[in-house]
């Protein structure tokens, strides 16, 4: 489902059927232009024996229109609309080759990792920005919890997953072997990793002012590359569910409760649970994860924390074998308390280290673990990082009367990317306006930890 919108703003939406059930003819914008006519039409098939579930993406190119507060005709949000919402669309991408759609550096300015694979700019424009508020992941859990306690209900209780969105047949999520995601965008130069020929851009030069722009011709260090959003965008993602069996029916349950989660194109296997009884759960318990969920919830799920108590929360994260080791898993706390909503209220914790570091308890960030790139070859080091991290921890700012939602972070020791990786390939110097290097990482869906009190 496409939802057109002014000015190059856009997203799409892609829609999952729980069986082999599905009407005769999809859903399409010469239905409705607006999601509310989508989520509609859901209800209506559902009714039928048809159960779907639509999942967004292109969040961060949607100019502020994912995750607007308000009716595609201007009313304000209330319950009867986060209901409509929540019950067809409980997932959204937070990462694809379009861009990274979990947070914005305007919106996160303390977060140090939130500038990663950022595409801001709007669907086919190259000039045109799009607004980020509205369009990312952390500031809608923070604006769904004002709304909640507002009495309007959380249209914004989401779960993530991590998608490719290429337009050629074929995933390309591995930095190493990037193909692009168009056929346009299958070769180096093409992509605008590595500089033109020397034919190619004397053409172009040759070309009026407009037709170059058009073209997206662009000198930088005294060489001519293609200079469209090709470097922007990333070599992203994929999804992950945790569902009893490998069955339609089985991992449709598990997105519907949203025991997902995305990673940025690398394989790691993340769990995340919170619970009152793990105080004498050890982390290294080879029943661990049954015992989580006995004593707990897993990601995606509520809380309710009606004894006023602190819970804990278990994280647990292995290495893709063909990836980079482990540097860090972090928790990012997203809450509301009472205030306006004039900034997002949020907090990164830095909750295991590796390298047997340990987390510093006033900045709650690990130290450097000292992993590095040799940009000669791309070879990592092979002496830093961790196969395996898993911790518990409990928030040392808890606060029982506020309502909050935590996720995962885990992030990577440092690799190339993939246009440092055409570069080296092609023997050139890497581009100097694009990013040599990039972390990895993997994000959970959020727990929800509820005071008990009723808006």
């Amino acid at each position: 489902s496409s939802t057109p919108l002014p000015q190059s703003a856009a997203y799409h939406r892609n829609v999952i059927f729980r069986g082999s059930s599905a009407p005769q003819r999809p859903f399409t914008r010469f239905d409705d232009h607006e999601p509310e006519g989508l989520w509609t039409w859901q209800d209506k098939i559902r009714a039928l024996g048809a159960d779907s579930l639509a999942i967004p993406h292109n969040s961060n190119q949607s100019d502020g229109q994912v995750f607007r507060l308000n009716y595609s005709d201007g009313r304000s949000i209330d319950r009867e609309f986060a209901d409509l919402r929540m019950r067809n669309e409980p997932l959204v991408e937070i990462t694809q080759v379009k861009g990274t759609s979990e947070t914005h550096p305007r919106l996160s300015p303390r977060d140090e990792w939130a500038n990663f694979e950022i595409l801001n700019t709007r669907k086919g424009k190259t000039t045109q920005f799009s607004n980020p508020n509205g369009s990312y992941v952390r500031q809608a859990l923070a604006n769904g919890l004002a709304l909640e306690q507002e009495g309007r209900g959380n249209p914004f209780k989401i779960g993530f997953v991590g998608a490719s969105d290429t337009h050629n047949s074929a995933p390309s999520f591995d930095e190493s072997n990037y193909f692009g995601s168009a056929a346009l965008s299958g070769t180096a130069e093409n992509r605008g990793s590595v500089p033109l020929s020397e034919a190619r851009a004397k053409y172009l030069s040759s070309l009026p002012p407009e037709m170059q722009q058009r073209a997206g011709l662009l000198n930088e260090d005294g060489r001519s590359f293609f200079g469209r959003r090709g470097t922007q965008f990333a070599a992203s993602g994929l999804a992950a569910v945790w569902s009893e069996e490998n069955t339609r029916e089985s991992l449709f349950l598990a997105m519907r409760r949203k025991e997902t989660y995305g990673t940025s194109g690398n394989r790691i296997k993340l769990r995340f649970f919170a619970g009152f009884d793990y105080e004498t759960l050890s982390a290294s318990d080879e029943n661990l994860v049954s015992k989580a969920y006995l004593g707990g919830v897993p990601m995606g799920a509520d809380l309710v924390n009606s004894l006023a108590q602190n819970p804990r929360f278990l994280v647990w994260a292995q290495r893709d074998k063909n990836g980079a080791p482990l540097q860090r898993l972090q928790i990012i706390k997203v809450w509301y308390d009472g205030s306006y909503r004039k900034e997002i209220q949020e907090k990164v914790f830095d909750v295991a280290c590796s390298d047997g570091l340990s987390v510093d308890p006033v900045t709650h960030r690990c130290p450097d673990n000292g992993a590095s790139v040799n940009l000669t070859d791309c070879s990592i080091s092979k002496d830093r990082g961790a196969s395996e991290l898993r911790t518990f921890w409990a928030d040392p700012d808890f606060d029982a009367s506020i309502d909050a939602s935590y996720y995962v972070r885990v992030l990577e020791n440092p690799t190339c990317r993939w246009s440092t990786w055409d570069a080296l390939r092609a023997g050139v110097e890497p581009r100097s306006e694009v990013p040599l290097t990039i972390q990895e990482r993997a994000w959970s869906s959020p727990i929800w930890i509820h005071s008990g009190k009723k808006a």
